[in-house]
């Protein structure tokens, strides 16, 4: 193999990224193709994960945009309310695509709008029961699922690996 493929790769399996590393050097060989090594895995990751989300979710009658808004409200902990200035901070949505959201949610009776307490013109997004059981159960089994994802990686390989992606991730969030 080329010098621009891992060492790690050349030790266990091939796969698809490695693949196409390999032509990309052949066909390229002026370029330095490494981050594809690390980035490319992430993307096939991310769809793998998407997948396995989808899934989770529509066994639990949730699309993923649904589980999300849940998800936040569940987080918040008990009475699971928050606005939806909280709600588009955490989805990473527009105002518009909030507010259509948690319509859809409140005609599933999985949120209820309340009053803001501190201000009569505002509201705030409350779970409801049937919200948090169903969040509940979804998050179960994605956990399964993930975990199912995970199984060839040992927990102190995992925690590595965490510890990597979040120093890629950090000045994302902190952008």
């Amino acid at each position: 193999m080329s010098r621009h493929v891992s060492r790690y790769s050349r030790q266990v399996a091939e796969d698809e990224v490695d693949r196409l590393v390999a032509a990309w050097v052949r066909e390229r060989p002026d370029l330095d193709v490494r981050p594809l090594e690390v980035l490319s895995r992430v993307t096939r990751l991310a769809r793998h994960l998407d997948r396995a989300r989808r899934r989770s979710f529509a066994a639990h009658d949730l699309e993923p945009w649904e589980f999300d808004v849940l998800a936040a409200l569940r987080r918040a902990g008990a009475p699971y309310v928050l606005s939806p200035g909280q709600l588009l901070a955490q989805t990473m949505v527009t105002s518009g695509t909030m507010t259509n959201r948690v319509d859809r949610l409140e005609t599933a009776r999985l949120v209820e709008r309340m009053p803001d307490p501190q201000d009569r013109r505002g509201v705030h997004v409350r779970l409801t029961a049937r919200g948090k059981e169903r969040v509940d159960a979804a998050l179960a089994d994605l956990l399964d699922r993930e975990r199912e994802l995970l199984r060839g990686v040992s927990r102190t390989d995992q925690e590595r690996l965490s510890g990597l992606l979040r120093r890629l991730l950090v000045p994302f969030d902190d952008g």
